[in-house]
């Protein structure tokens, strides 16, 4: 398997325990993550060679942040460090009908200030065959745009896979640059779509419906726009209530529409970073199975169980993923 190459934000996670609201409890507990970073540590998990690109305070949160990160042997050789704090956000865990909160404290944080100057692209790529980017880090300031768009332009130029799950999320982008035409721009460097009818909507200015006809629709045009494109895979999550999802996903590969059966999770540990999952098994996937619609299943797969970890990251082995394929959803005791 390649190594991967993922950048972007390293935040911290401050959630109560349990599923107690802020104003129920004084005991929290913390958890590092990030988009990027949970996919790259997923597929550290899986075997995978990693490396993670970001910018970090320069403290003891920091360090302890690049212990967390290196613990998983994920390579932090390519991190940069700041004097501003790292990135936080404080997390409230739902239960059943009553959803779950977030609230974000990333505006000045250690990565806002980033800057192409401060990533050497060509060294951070050294040894890389793949390179994974989301809408998050496009979204958050203009030098991370500038930064993930340096290190695209290199990616292409080397004959880099560049997997792309633009992740729009409208109250991000809060510093003058349109989404639709950054996302725009930096899909033309990339060749894996992992995104659902929203992200094609947004990118295609279309309003194409959720059904399996306009999906494949707007995967046609998506590859149509963008000729660097040459699959499209999509989550779909259909939640019941905030402790019970169902998960399956869906692709169009330029040739053949695919899709697996539901996933159900009838209690959910932790949603957080379960798209992460899914990207993560995917990338593994196209490297190491044998086809699209292989690489989906396990992608879906990987998905579902991250729903039973606490925390940002999934923690599940390539064996334990593919005995949810071949139908061990009894989580019967392991002797």
């Amino acid at each position: 398997m390649s190594q991967v190459i993922t950048f972007g934000e390293v935040l911290m996670r401050i959630s109560p325990r349990g599923h107690k609201k802020f104003i129920q409890s004084n005991m929290v507990e913390f958890y590092f993550g990030g988009t990027e970073l949970n996919v790259g540590i997923s597929i550290a998990n899986f075997g995978g060679s990693v490396k993670h690109i970001s910018c970090v305070s320069d403290d003891f949160i920091g360090e302890t942040a690049v212990s967390y990160i290196s613990k998983f042997g994920v390579d932090t050789s390519a991190l940069c460090f700041s004097k501003r704090p790292l990135g936080v956000y404080f997390f409230e865990v739902g239960a059943v009908m009553r959803p779950s909160n977030i609230s974000y404290n990333r505006s000045h944080s250690s990565f806002s200030e980033i800057l192409p100057s401060m990533v050497n692209w060509e060294a951070s790529l050294e040894g890389g065959k793949w390179l994974h980017w989301t809408g998050i880090t496009p979204a958050l300031t203009q030098g991370s745009f500038d930064t993930l768009k340096e290190g695209l332009k290199l990616a292409k130029a080397k004959g880099f896979t560049i997997s792309a799950d633009p992740t729009y999320r409208s109250g991000l982008w809060k510093y003058g640059k349109d989404p639709k035409e950054a996302l725009t721009e930096l899909l033309n460097y990339s060749t894996i779509f992992i995104g659902g009818i929203n992200e094609m909507n947004e990118v295609l200015g279309t309003d194409f419906s959720y059904s399996n006809d306009d999906f494949i629709e707007a995967s046609k045009l998506l590859i149509e726009q963008f000729p660097s494109i040459e699959k499209v895979f999509d989550k779909i999550r259909t939640s019941v209530n905030a402790s019970w999802h169902k998960i399956r996903a869906r692709m169009w590969n330029g040739s053949e529409f695919r899709e697996t059966e539901d996933l159900d999770i009838t209690h959910v540990v932790d949603r957080i970073g379960t798209g992460d999952a899914f990207a993560a098994g995917l990338i593994h996937g196209l490297q190491e199975l044998d086809n699209d619609y292989a690489a989906m299943e396990f992608a879906s797969a990987a998905c579902a169980l991250k729903h039973t970890y606490e925390g940002d990251v999934n923690l599940a082995t390539v064996k334990e993923v593919l005995g949810i394929l071949g139908g061990n959803t009894s989580g019967r005791l392991n002797r």
